[in-house]
């Protein structure tokens, strides 16, 4: 079976799973989208970038992967129209959680795959946490949390986008600030909103804009905790990251967090979120059970067997 794997071409976390998929999967690479068994959408709305009337259908299944949905910005007449075109093209969908499974199947009559995208324990991996700091030019002496995905609107660099949760973001590292010396260490473009409060805030902060995986490895292990405050998510992979690095992570129950995390790690009410407690070994062995060197790749190519 040949499968084209479409990555948006983003400099986005999709196309690194296009490149580790096509890396790892040499004997599955069909060369052209129009000439493969299995068409791969790696971010639904990449749909537009294939031009449909070249693809024989009889030949050729296709599947969208669906991270999630934001229901303030689909429940428009637009999006529920591009939802519709392309559901008529569309034979599968894949979404890498239960709860963005929950939010498309009422759409569509067609078959959801419900599985996480695998992760890459070459890539990440416990260090030494002094040595990080040292490395990153980190205070050793302050409670370092982080964060690392944008959090702003590209329209004006200005607005939160706010299905990430960055007003919570900070709202709770404020309140981390009452009782410890803090501070952030952001990386990921479009941190302008929680920059610009935190430097209201007078709180101190390193960003590394577009750190290469070596370094974000690091940063990673530099820290103290990760917070992820998101409203909506269909990952964040930063939670299966900071599992395999065992890094300390308490989140608000989004995404992967109630398959990767400690039930006592997560909550569904971000008021309470400080009030859960880290568990860097469940973490850890959640995580490692998706990696490429076990069982990552498994459900995908059962996916893609059912799709002949």
């Amino acid at each position: 079976m040949k499968i084209y794997a479409l990555a948006p071409n983003e400099n986005w976390i999709c196309d690194r799973f296009v490149k580790e998929w096509n890396k790892n999967n040499l004997e599955t690479i069909a060369s052209s989208p129009y000439d493969c068994d299995v068409l791969w959408l790696l971010a639904d709305w990449c749909w537009n970038q294939i031009d449909y009337r070249k693809i024989d259908r009889s030949k050729t299944k296709i599947i969208a992967s669906v991270h999630h949905i934001v229901p303030s910005k689909f429940n428009n007449h637009n999006n529920v129209k591009e939802w519709k075109i392309r559901d008529s093209l569309i034979d599968a969908y894949h979404v890498p959680c239960e709860k963005t499974k929950q939010q498309i199947v009422n759409l569509t009559k067609k078959p959801i795959y419900a599985f996480p995208f695998w992760t890459n324990s070459k890539m990440w991996h416990p260090l030494d946490k002094k040595v990080c700091r040292s490395n990153l030019s980190l205070p050793d002496n302050k409670f370092i949390i982080g964060s690392f995905q944008r959090d702003t609107e590209g329209s004006d660099l200005i607005s939160p986008k706010l299905e990430k949760g960055p007003d919570l973001l900070v709202n709770t590292i404020e309140s981390i600030t009452n009782t410890k010396d803090v501070h952030v260490l952001l990386g990921g473009w479009r941190r302008q909103y929680v920059i610009n409060r935190l430097e209201k805030l007078n709180i101190s902060y390193t960003y590394n804009e577009l750190p290469d995986f070596f370094v974000l490895n690091q940063m990673y292990n530099a820290l103290d905790l990760y917070l992820v405050t998101a409203r909506y998510e269909g990952g964040p992979q930063s939670i299966v990251e900071c599992g395999l690095t065992k890094t300390p992570i308490i989140s608000t129950d989004v995404g992967l967090a109630y398959e990767i995390l400690n039930p006592k790690s997560y909550t569904k009410n971000i008021e309470n979120i400080l009030n859960c407690v880290y568990d860097v070994n469940w973490a850890y062995e959640k995580s490692k059970e998706i990696s490429i060197k076990q069982k990552g790749f498994e459900p995908f190519y059962k996916m893609f067997s059912e799709m002949k």
